[in-house]
């Protein structure tokens, strides 16, 4: 009698095969769309600038095509967040409709606010999607190519900044004849790749929170990108001419409060890393070009402060707290309907008069309020104001468990969720990838679907977490999935 045939392993039940390369693809259209959100400007400015208006959506296919993929892999978020988001927006696109129908034919009623719709709503589920569907892993590959682009888009900042007005790298997108926003003295606010200078606060922040957590940590990324991506942190913050992007990188710092508070022992880490930034200093301190825009930033904020008749520190403080004070100052202006929603909004006056402008205000608290009226516009700011500190809570309590990766990112985002101008797609962008980012910090190992009981005992399935398969072995324990409860539920 022959000896028994072999039994290869069978394949993985088909669905999970199947959902398993759908989540992959998700991951793929999340970095096209951080790719779109970093470049947009550069196509909308010098390559394909006839282009422009159908480009300031661009990213509105990527998102659409990863909800419909997370359907199909059942890691689209429900929780009372989208519940609570869906309804708001109907019932805004609801009465949007009424308010305008007299006033507008139907075709640009639809434009307004359906742009309205996208601006406020359309991208929000994303946080919670890359919080199901990236891990740590992922978040800290994405910050190699963040700190790496930064090299580049120094000397670009630096370029443009050292050019006059007028010059081809300072094109502003479309084929118009308007010219980047002045920062004094004869020079422009660089905006590097992006279409609006926000994009620089926000990659700024966004740098800084990578280099301030890859000082705490060991080995993460190599010497050479730290020197390189710190020197070029501190080039763009002097020749940005932007009090935001100081004032952005300055919150990131002060996330250490935090970490002095909960985790004294990782602020030793940065304290062996001080001779970077000592070099970082030194160098950048001999650079023309950091010292010429040290100079204009300086007369930007002593002229603010003396316009507002105040102290440097009480017109940033104004600065940080006038948007939300206009917000309620407006709720007992603004009708009960508000005047429809996408109306605020550059994109949907553009529809209206032919001209990007702000039609009621450019704060972006009395945006939504005098939009939606003071019922669903209070709504939907207490929901971004609930998120807000939600994500803030999570932070601090992988904090405390040793994960300071998450305080870093949400202390470069949380303003853009909580105040940021969503009619403006670069503010919006940059607030919905930084908050899923934060989130996404949160899952120490790869995410996925969720198994069921079956799939979690098959052997093929099984994926570790911080252990190999020989220790785990060793250990006869298997390794366990930590899901987020606030991203699952």
């Amino acid at each position: 009698m022959g000896p028994a045939p072999k039994l290869s392993p069978s394949p993985p039940p088909a669905p999970a095969f199947e959902s398993g390369k759908t989540v992959k693809k998700i991951r793929g259209l999340i970095w096209l769309y951080f790719f779109l959100l970093i470049f947009e400007g550069t196509f909308r400015k010098w390559i394909v600038p006839q282009f422009s208006d159908v480009l300031l959506i661009v990213r509105d296919p990527v998102v659409i095509a990863i909800y419909l993929l997370a359907v199909k892999a059942k890691v689209f978020p429900r929780n009372g967040y989208i519940l609570s988001l869906a309804i708001i927006s109907f019932l805004s696109c609801l009465v949007s409709f009424v308010v305008l129908q007299p006033f507008l034919g139907l075709q640009p009623m639809v434009l307004v606010t359906g742009y309205g719709f996208r601006s406020n709503f359309l991208h929000l589920p994303l946080i919670f999607v890359m919080g199901k569907v990236m891990d740590e892993d992922d978040v800290k590959k994405l910050g190699w190519w963040v700190l790496f682009g930064l090299i580049p888009m120094c000397v670009l900042l630096a370029l443009q900044f050292s050019s006059a007005p007028d010059a081809f790298v300072n094109r502003t997108a479309g084929l118009g004849e308007t010219q980047q926003i002045t920062a004094g003295g004869g020079k422009i606010r660089p905006p590097g790749t992006f279409s609006f200078g926000s994009g620089i606060v926000f990659y700024a922040a966004l740098s800084a929170s990578y280099l301030l957590y890859a000082s705490l940590s060991r080995g993460l990324y190599r010497n050479w990108l730290l020197y390189s991506a710190g020197l070029a942190l501190v080039v763009t913050v002097g020749v940005s001419g932007s009090r935001s992007v100081l004032l952005a990188v300055l919150v990131v710092l002060a996330s250490l409060v935090a970490l002095l508070f909960f985790r004294p022992s990782a602020v030793n880490q940065f304290a062996r890393n001080l001779l970077i930034v000592v070099v970082v200093l030194l160098v950048a301190s001999r650079l023309p070009v950091f010292n010429e825009g040290i100079q204009v930033l300086s007369d930007r904020f002593t002229g603010a402060a003396e316009a507002e008749e105040t102290s440097i520190a009480g017109g940033l403080a104004a600065r940080m707290l006038g948007g939300f004070i206009e917000g309620f100052q407006l709720l007992t202006r603004a009708p009960i309907g508000g005047y429809g929603l996408g109306i605020g909004t550059n994109g949907g006056a553009k529809f209206l008069t032919g001209r990007a402008m702000f039609l009621l205000t450019e704060g972006e608290w009395g945006r939504v309020v005098l939009e939606s009226g003071p019922i669903l516009g209070l709504a939907f700011l207490v929901w971004r104001t609930m998120l807000t500190f939600k994500i803030g809570l999570i932070s601090l309590r992988k904090l405390k468990e040793g994960n300071i990766l998450p305080i870093m990112l949400y202390a470069a985002g949380f303003l853009a969720l909580l105040n940021g101008q969503f009619g403006q797609p670069t503010t919006l962008g940059f607030a919905t990838f930084l908050c899923g980012l934060c989130l996404a910090a949160t899952n120490r190992q790869t995410t996925g679907l969720e198994l069921g009981p079956e799939e979690a005992d098959d052997p093929r399935r099984r994926r570790t977490a911080r252990r190999s398969r020989y220790a785990e072995q060793l250990h006869s324990i298997p390794a366990r999935r930590h899901p987020d409860d606030f991203v699952n539920r």
